[in-house]
C-alpha cells in the first residue's frame, strides 16, 4: 500500500472519537435503501470500513443481520458497543475475506483513499466474502486526480466512466447509480453503486 494511503488510515484510528462525532449523527437511509431494497429480509450484510457503527446500526434496526469490519480498535470497540454485533479487525488490503460468506457487502466512503491503481485488486478481494449473486453497495468521490485535505488524508477521484469498466472486469453488473451531495454539507458529490455479482 503506497504511504500516503497508510497516513489517511492512520488518521481514524488517531482521531476515533472526532470522527465519530463527525458522522454517527447523519442518517444514511438515502445511500442505504437502494441496497436494502435488493435484499431479502434477514439477509447477512458485511460493512467493511464500518466506522462506529452507524450503518451497521441502521440495518440492524431493520432486522438484517449483520457483521462489521474495521482497521481501527477504537472505532471497532465503538461500533460493537453501538451496533452490539462481531466486528472484525484488520486491514482490508490484506484480509482473507474467503472465510466469510454474506449476501451484501457495504463498502461506503472505504476505498476512497486507495490510489487507482491498487483499487480492482483491492475489490477483488474484499468480494470473496460475497455469495453468489450477492450485493455491494460502493460510494466513491468524483472528480479527476487526487486531493489532499487540512487533514492530510489523500482522496482519490473517480469518474463514472473509470469505476463501471473495473465492475465489470471484476465480476459485477450495476443495478443502481445515482450522484448524491455529501452529507456533511462540503459540496462534494458522491458516486453510489449497487452492484450484483455475477459470480
Amino acid at each position: 500500500m503506497h504511504c500516503d494511503s497508510e497516513a489517511a488510515f492512520g488518521f481514524y484510528d488517531t482521531h476515533s472519537e472526532l470522527y465519530h462525532e463527525r458522522t454517527f449523527h447523519l442518517d444514511p437511509g438515502d445511500f442505504l435503501t437502494p441496497l436494502m431494497e435488493k435484499l431479502s429480509p434477514g439477509a447477512l450484510v458485511l460493512d467493511v470500513g464500518c466506522s462506529s457503527g452507524r450503518d451497521l446500526c441502521w440495518f440492524k434496526d431493520r432486522r438484517f443481520a449483520v457483521i462489521g469490519f474495521e482497521g481501527s480498535p477504537c472505532l471497532a470497540e465503538m461500533a460493537r458497543m453501538n451496533a452490539e454485533c462481531t466486528v472484525l479487525e484488520g486491514d482490508f488490503t490484506t484480509f482473507d475475506f474467503s472465510g466469510l460468506s454474506v449476501d451484501a457487502i457495504l463498502l461506503v466512503a472505504v476505498l476512497v483513499h486507495l490510489p487507482h491503481g491498487f483499487f480492482e485488486s483491492v475489490l477483488r478481494r474484499i468480494s470473496r466474502a460475497l455469495r453468489k449473486g450477492g450485493y455491494m453497495l460502493i460510494t466513491m468521490k468524483e472528480g479527476e486526480g487526487s486531493v489532499i485535505d487540512k487533514e492530510d488524508r489523500t482522496f482519490y477521484l473517480w469518474k463514472d466512466d473509470m469505476l463501471k469498466p473495473l465492475f465489470d472486469t471484476t465480476g459485477f453488473s450495476v443495478c443502481h447509480f445515482s450522484r448524491n451531495k455529501s452529507k456533511l454539507g462540503t459540496g462534494e458529490v458522491w458516486l453510489e453503486y449497487v452492484l450484483q455479482s455475477r459470480l
